[in-house]
């Protein structure tokens, strides 16, 4: 069963209809097939007239959809011979922010991400996908090794931003995600990021400084969460619509700005609709941005990714 979202209410009300008509043919032998066919129409023209017009705030919502793909749906439907790599061989292994050697369209890769997880057990399990310092210190590791191998990189950003707990600041929460920023500026591999779902503040940056920077079509990207503008400016999280408008957090705004590469499509109705199309999406346009690089040495990948990240703003 798909949950449907506030704006939504119309497509979720001819869908209903359209189950009822079904139950009705099914209990009744009555002919209503011709109606369901019209139903259906108008129902998939709906839906696509409302995802082609969100506004920010609406794909902000769509980006946390609680049915939205993650790193373990992706890795199921756009790789294969995932092998995870657990511990930062320093403190601890932490399950927000996943890694390991994968296959992407049968180029070995080291595929690093975030992940929330699905059901109440397995998002505490993940925090959320919001990672501690034991998971970037993690995925440095992961880098270095993908680097020392000549594996490229491939990273899924999916946070609302780094764990701000006081045991994460213990353990030096900042010092890690700038560490982990650097390591993707150092690295002498490829490196292709996507931002999937949210890509929050430096917890996302810390996995995206990337040679490419690629978004799905209803992800959003920002220094922080609209209601997290909203109460600064406003003093209000009810102004989060109007903190998501300002801010660009969409990645057509993005594209248009130069923060991101390029705009991976959506199935209708979003990626939560049929992950399995998204993550097929995903791997073919993640596949292409790799094969580009490979070609490229060490010096000129490094070079580009810091060219890259130093004319944003410009």
């Amino acid at each position: 069963m798909i949950s449907y979202l506030d704006f939504e209410k119309p497509v979720a009300a001819l869908e209903e209809r359209i189950t009822q008509l079904r139950s009705v043919n099914a209990l009744h032998d009555v002919d209503v097939a011709s109606e369901i066919g019209r139903l259906e129409a108008k129902s998939t023209e709906l839906l696509a007239s409302t995802y082609a017009s969100l506004t920010p705030w609406q794909k902000t919502q769509v980006a946390r959809h609680p049915q939205r793909p993650h790193f373990h749906d992706y890795v199921s439907h756009a790789f294969s011979d995932f092998m995870p790599l657990g511990g930062d061989r320093l403190f601890a292994d932490d399950l927000a922010i996943m890694g390991g050697f994968a296959r992407l369209n049968g180029r070995r890769v080291m595929l690093i991400g975030h992940e929330k997880g699905n059901d109440t057990k397995s998002r505490i399990a993940h925090n959320f996908g919001m990672g501690k310092p034991e998971g970037y210190r993690k995925a440095i590791r992961l880098m270095e090794l993908a680097s020392r191998f000549g594996l490229p990189v491939v990273t899924l950003v999916d946070t609302s931003g780094a764990f701000p707990g006081i045991e994460a600041e213990e353990r030096g929460q900042a010092e890690a995600i700038a560490r982990s920023t650097e390591a993707c500026l150092a690295i002498g591999v490829p490196m292709v990021a996507a931002i999937v779902g949210e890509g929050g503040s430096g917890g996302a940056v810390a996995l995206a400084s990337a040679n490419r920077v690629l978004m799905m079509e209803h992800a959003v990207y920002s220094v922080i969460s609209p209601e997290g503008c909203a109460s600064i400016l406003w003093r209000t999280s009810e102004k989060a619509p109007e903190a998501a408008q300002a801010m660009k957090v969409t990645a057509q705004d993005l594209k248009r700005i130069k923060v991101i590469d390029r705009i991976v499509k959506e199935p209708v109705g979003g990626a939560h609709r049929d992950p399995a199309a998204a993550a097929r999406m995903l791997g073919q346009a993640l596949s292409e941005e790799v094969e580009q690089l490979a070609a490229k040495s060490p010096t000129e990948l490094i070079s580009a990714r810091e060219e890259r990240f130093l004319a944003i703003g410009g």
